[in-house]
Parts: structure tokens; sequence; C-alpha cells
């Protein structure tokens, strides 16, 4: 069916005739409102794989900074998952020996996973064949060929740099995106995708922002948490929401959920403790570390102010405005010695 685009200049605005199952109109499924609320109606709602941060069928991301343990994190969700069903955790972080390693006791002890858990790495003696023009192709081809051939519906990547190398600008990441809400929809998958973030603040929230790389991630995922470090004690970590769509924000800054990182045995994970606020684990800058505005400080050093004098006026210490003053000092118009206001 071709529409007439010449009835875009009528006054009034065309009309789509659908029947009750809807119909199409270029890539677009066209259906109405009650039609798209019946036809979920009947289908099953999605469970809770990982409580409230991850549903079926979502497309969720984990994010925090190195070494606050998101891999032992999906892990944990994964065997939890085994219990009843299938999934696999794609493992482009540890080699074998370095996860025997987690899930022992000095290489002996070993913790018995559920069967139902399956763990995946890249093969060392693949070569990349003239069928594909780069390892990308190949890899998006082999997870296709695994959930054809297992019939997986549960995925998790550690971590989502190894699927794409460049997902810092927009245009990269999107296409990422697109391919894994693509595999969701045409193989009915739950995907969950660790991802970093850079060096951060701990005095400051986590937000989106400090997702590694584009925007494009958290905008196109269906869900997201993160993993803050508490300067309680290097053990300690909380959990916080950071976008959800099946229901409302429940661990907010205001409720965080709160972990240890345990290992009474061969079995690395986190227990739970409490929940609490974000405020609690964060930083409390000293003096030396209070932010200082530059153009502040490169403004009163223009009209004559001693370095102890903008120390005094913008509540900081005088070897921090010498830092700032000699990193611009080529920007600052020179500064007669009759100006400089005294500090006695």
């Amino acid at each position: 069916m071709q529409f007439d685009i010449s009835s875009l200049r009528d006054d009034t605005p065309p009309v789509v005739k659908t029947k009750e199952k809807g119909s199409s109109i270029g890539m677009f499924a066209v259906k109405s409102a009650n039609q798209w609320i019946k036809e979920a109606s009947m289908q099953a709602n999605p469970k809770e794989l990982f409580g409230e941060w991850w549903h079926e069928n979502e497309l969720c991301i984990l994010y925090a900074d190195t070494n606050q343990g998101k891999s032992i994190e999906a892990v944990q969700i994964c065997e939890n998952i085994a219990s009843t069903q299938l999934v696999a955790l794609f493992d482009f972080e540890l080699s074998g020996k370095q996860f025997e390693a987690r899930y022992s006791e000095d290489f002996t002890n070993h913790y018995h996973f559920n069967d139902n858990f399956l763990r995946i790495e890249i093969d060392p003696d693949t070569e990349l064949t003239d069928q594909f023009k780069a390892f990308e192709d190949f890899l998006y081809y082999s997870i296709e060929q695994f959930l054809i051939q297992t019939a997986c519906k549960i995925l998790v990547f550690d971590n989502i740099t190894y699927l794409s190398t460049e997902t810092e600008k927009a245009k990269d990441a999107l296409p990422l995106m697109k391919l894994l809400k693509k595999l969701k929809a045409k193989y009915g998958l739950s995907i969950l995708c660790l991802a970093h973030t850079p060096k951060r603040d701990l005095s400051k929230p986590i937000t989106r922002n400090d997702l590694q790389g584009s925007k494009m991630l958290i905008n196109f995922c269906d869900s997201a948490f993160a993993i803050g470090e508490s300067t309680k004690a290097t053990s300690i970590k909380y959990f916080k929401q950071i976008k959800v769509r099946q229901k409302a924000f429940r661990y907010d800054a205001e409720n965080v959920a709160v972990y240890e990182l345990k290992k009474p045995s061969n079995y690395l994970h986190f227990d739970f403790i409490e929940y609490g606020t974000e405020a609690e684990h964060l930083k409390i800058k000293t003096y030396d570390e209070k932010e200082v505005d530059p153009d502040q400080v490169l403004r009163l050093y223009s009209i004559g102010f001693s370095l102890s004098a903008i120390a005094k006026e913008l509540s900081t210490n005088k070897s921090k405005v010498n830092r700032i003053i000699k990193a611009h000092v080529s920007s600052v118009p020179p500064v007669s010695p009759a100006s400089i206001v005294s500090t006695s």
C-alpha cells in the first residue's frame, strides 16, 4: 500500500484505517492503543531476574568503577537464575584459571555451580575467515549461532566494550544498542551488559553521566543500576538504580541497597546488609579538597589580590591557588607589585 503524501497538504490530517490486528506502514506496526494493551495483556508478565533491578525481556546495564565487584555480581546473578533456567555468561574479562581462583580455596575445594550456568570465553585458536570483514562481525555471528543452537534466553556480557571497541561516540554506540535490541526482540532475550565508569569523584552521587562512553548506552537500555564504592570499608558496596521501566524507582539515593563482599570458603559473593542513603557512603571532602572555580581565582589575581588574599576570599588554601595560577599564568595579565592587596 502506497501512502499518498499529497494528503498531508489537506487541512484535515489523514486517518490511518487499521484492521483489528493492525496494519503496517513502512517500518511501523500500527494498531489502536486498546489493541496494543489487549495483545500485551495476553502475554506473561515479565518476571524478576535479579529482584527489581533486572526483569525478563530487558536490556539492562550494570556499571561501576574497576574492582568494585561487577563481575562477581554478574556470576552471582547467573548462579541464582540457573536454579530455574539456562543462563549464559560471556566472560571477556577473566581467564579460566582466574575464574577458578575466585571460586575455590587456593585452587582446591572448588565451588560447584548449577549445570544450567554456561560460561563462555573467546576461543584463542579461532581465526577470522574471509567470510567476515571484521572481528566484531564474527563475534555477532557467533553469538547468534549460540542462541540458535542452545535456545538460551538469558545472556550476560562482561563487558560491553568487548562487543564494540568504540562506544564513546554516539555514532558508534548506537549500532551496538540497535543490534542488542534486535537480538532481544528476535529471540525473546533478557540481556545484562556490564560496563565501566571513568575514575569518579567519590564525594559525588552516582548518576547516568558516570557510565563510560556515549549516553546512547543509557538512553537505549531498558534499565540500569550501578555499584558504588563505600568509604566505610573496602568490602562494603552500595547498589543504586539509575534507570527503570517496569516499576517505579525504589533504590534511589535515599534508599540504596548495601552489600558486603565475602568469601567464607570457595564462593566469592555479595551478602545483603541493609538499606541506607547514598550520602552515608560518600567521601567527605577535606578543606584542601574543596573545589575552587579557576575563573574566580584568575579574576581576583588579575585585579591584584595576593595568593593569601585569594585563598582567604575563596575559603581554600594558598597552594591550591598557586597551582591554578601556574596552570593559567600565560593567559593572566601581569600584575604590578603596587596593586597587590595586603593580607596584613
